[in-house]
């Protein structure tokens, strides 16, 4: 298989003639150990996203990928660079990125139902009453948790809670999803079915998605392109892996292909070049 792999200095906006969605610019994130030294976790990050891409962030713990996103969604300010969003600077968290937790992040007090509406109505305050029930339904139906709908968290599964993520991220009708590892606490028969599931709402209402994985399997499968941290501390962006493989997928399907091995085995080796 012949595919692209780009170097930081040649990564640029996914598309030559539309303008990048979002736009990541020389970011250094800089911290202080106890003795006042510093510890640089990113230095130097450049990335642009299209406002329809899948973009997976992979690289050994203590690259700053959780950092980068939390940077993107507002949650934590950069020591110098700058993040825009169609144009404008990120500098606080906005309803247009929504994120998705890896611990699922739900109020246990309230139903899935609950959950869902509570985003809802901190977003479209002035939205009616019957409106806000529309969408709050529409998005459980959308993860097939109807059935479950006035459950509490703890009479649900995880691949179930997850869903409940995914649908009260959703529901407030973000530019952007922002995904910290959201599988990796399901067990391997959940995880590639909740996977297909992400997919198929994604498909069906296209929009900019960056998720942190460890998974490369997961990574390859989901995206459209792979982004390849070099270890920290002062982690920077090594190399970017286009995934040229067509959609929809399936990832049965996908596992007899030479072209998906042949992306696995490069990203592999790029990650054992950083063991």
């Amino acid at each position: 298989m012949t595919f692209m792999t780009r170097s930081i200095s040649s990564e640029s906006s996914p598309s030559d003639t539309n303008p990048p969605f979002l736009t990541i610019e020389q970011i250094v994130k800089t911290y202080r150990k106890p003795n006042g030294d510093p510890f640089v976790v990113l230095n130097g990050i450049d990335l642009t996203m299209g406002k329809q891409e899948y973009v997976s962030i992979i690289g050994h713990s203590g690259c700053g990928k959780s950092t980068l996103m939390r940077i993107v969604a507002g949650l934590e300010k950069p020591t110098s660079g700058l993040v825009t969003l169609e144009g404008k600077a990120v500098r606080k968290p906005g309803a247009e990125r929504m994120m998705v937790f890896q611990g699922y992040a739900l109020l246990p007090w309230l139903t899935v139902r609950e959950n869902i509406r509570m985003a809802v109505d901190e977003v479209f305050k002035t939205m009616s009453r019957n409106e806000k029930i529309a969408i709050v339904n529409e998005h459980i139906d959308m993860v097939k948790l109807s059935a479950a709908a006035d459950k509490y968290p703890h009479e649900l599964s995880g691949g179930m809670k997850q869903r409940v993520g995914v649908a009260r991220a959703l529901a407030t009708r973000p530019k952007m999803l922002l995904l910290d590892e959201p599988f990796g606490a399901l067990d391997a028969l959940t995880r590639p079915k909740l996977q297909q599931d992400v997919l198929e709402i994604w498909s069906q209402h296209p929009q900019a998605v960056m998720m942190i994985t460890h998974d490369i399997d997961e990574a390859i499968f989901m995206s459209d392109r792979v982004v390849m941290m070099s270890n920290g501390p002062g982690a920077k962006i090594a190399q970017v892996l286009d995934i040229a493989l067509p959609r929809p997928r399936n990832l049965h399907e996908l596992r007899e292909s030479k072209d998906y091995y042949d992306l696995r085995n490069h990203a592999l080796g790029f990650l054992e070049r950083y063991q």
